[in-house]
């Protein structure tokens, strides 16, 4: 039987040993369900804190349960390691590490390629590489294949590339990786054939195309239609508000309409590792081949905007119901999530807004009931290690005011109304709450 041939039994019937490099959001919920799909499973990973809590059997991400861990974690499917010559083991090795901006917005790619250059060191004949980090078309061929092949070994003969890109929603109620089908591209049919192979055993639907760059397009895609309406949203509850006009009301009112309308909402500034970020790969990629991406550029400047639109709202409710300044005011900041029910702060506008607020003078605390502290983070350092305050209903009126920035599902927004002495709501969460809406300003 060919190498190919009996790598792709192995796929079939789940016999093959998977390896997953990185065990952040998108990789600990792909082992989940590779280990459900019946892989053999290994996570790979530097940071000795999510080794160790695996191990023990905990969750290290909120939005995923310890008991989710256990059952992880029983039997002999699942092992994690920081042992990278464990790779020349695996059948199939799938790289979910982290794909940021560069200080001057283009792509940064370094996690990519350290992973790539450490399968290299023990890369073998038979194993099927796959990537699943967002990027621009052209970086599994152009950047991954060329590390890969440097040793000798030939994509497509030796063995195999592939990118099939994340599809995570943290937090999702109704979709986790398994529910959620897979795009998935490959160098060449035989490329294809395995990964396909592989994914279906992991979730409920492959979808082919046609070559690695239309899969890594096909994920660009997906983030810059959510990033455009966003804008679209948010530059429409700038203008009805002027006109005195409820935005969430139009939208609740249009997406009453059976097709032709898809519901966007407005907030604070967009968030996550995915919706801020992609676009500017798109944009950096066009420009090398003479293209401009001016819809996506103008979405973006206008995401960009949301926090300090946001803020000045804040600073004239204040001078027109308190007389009071921002320069003296005290303000609590209500979730520092980028979304709510989880506690990933990744690009969250929360930050913004607190520099935004800290730099005009005033004073600021926050309270999060899933994200209790402040993470290091490249662009907002100042505000590291900084913790959620207690919630208590008689201390929320030592504050001017109370900024909604995530509408968690579990905050008691009727007291947080009632005791404080104002509420900037920039996420409508208040909206089924009757009493004190005079001291709600829309933002």
């Amino acid at each position: 039987m060919s190498q190919f041939s009996t790598l792709l039994e192995k796929f079939k019937n789940a016999s093959a040993h998977i390896g997953i490099i990185g065990m952040g959001y998108v990789g600990l919920p792909l082992a989940i369900a590779a280990v459900r799909g019946g892989f053999r499973t290994t996570g790979f990973d530097v940071d000795p804190s999510k080794i160790n809590a695996l191990n023990a059997g905990k969750s290290y991400l909120k939005h995923i349960s310890t008991d989710a861990i256990t059952k992880l974690r029983a039997g002999d499917k699942f092992s994690i390691t920081a042992d990278f010559s464990d790779l020349a083991d695996m059948d199939a090795i799938l790289i979910c590490v982290p794909t940021p901006l560069s200080d001057d917005h283009g792509p940064d790619l370094s996690y990519v390629v350290s992973s790539t250059e450490k399968i290299a060191e023990y890369l073998r004949p038979g194993q099927l590489i796959a990537l699943e980090s967002t990027t621009y078309p052209g970086t599994t061929a152009e950047v991954m294949r060329p590390i890969l092949q440097a040793g000798g070994l030939k994509a497509g003969e030796d063995f195999y590339l592939a990118y099939s890109p994340e599809r995570e929603d943290p937090g999702n109620p109704t979709h986790d990786t398994q529910t959620i089908p897979k795009v998935v591209g490959g160098d060449g049919a035989q490329a294809l054939e395995l990964a396909v192979a592989l994914y279906n055993n992991i979730v409920v639907k492959t979808v082919p195309v046609s070559s690695l760059d239309t899969a890594e397009a096909v994920k660009l895609t997906e983030n810059i239609f959510r990033s455009v309406n966003i804008a679209l949203a948010n530059e429409l509850k700038l203008i009805y508000g002027k006109m005195g006009i409820d935005v969430w009301e139009v939208i609740e009112a249009a997406k009453s309409k059976p097709f032709g309308f898809m519901p966007f909402y407005p907030g604070p500034g967009l968030g996550g590792h995915c919706i801020p970020i992609d676009p500017f790969y798109l944009t950096w990629r066009a420009r090398q081949f003479g293209q401009e991406t001016r819809f996506i550029e103008l979405a973006g400047k206008i995401n960009t905007a949301m926090p300090a639109h946001v803020v000045d709202v804040l600073a004239e409710a204040l001078d027109r119901r308190t007389g009071k300044g921002l320069s003296v005011a005290r303000i609590l900041l209500i979730g520092i999530a980028y979304k709510k029910n989880i506690d990933d702060v990744r690009e969250s506008p929360a930050f913004a807004i607190l520099e935004l607020l800290e730099n005009r003078g005033a004073k600021t605390a926050f309270y999060d009931p899933f994200a209790d502290e402040i993470p290091d983070t490249r662009e907002h350092m100042a505000l590291a290690g900084r913790r959620s305050i207690e919630w208590a209903a008689d201390t929320l009126g030592d504050y001017d005011a109370a900024l909604i920035c995530t509408d968690h599902d579990g905050i008691d927004y009727a007291e947080l109304v009632r005791y404080s002495r104002l509420v900037i709501d920039s996420r409508n969460a208040t909206r089924h709450v009757s009493e004190g809406r005079d001291k709600i300003v829309p933002a």
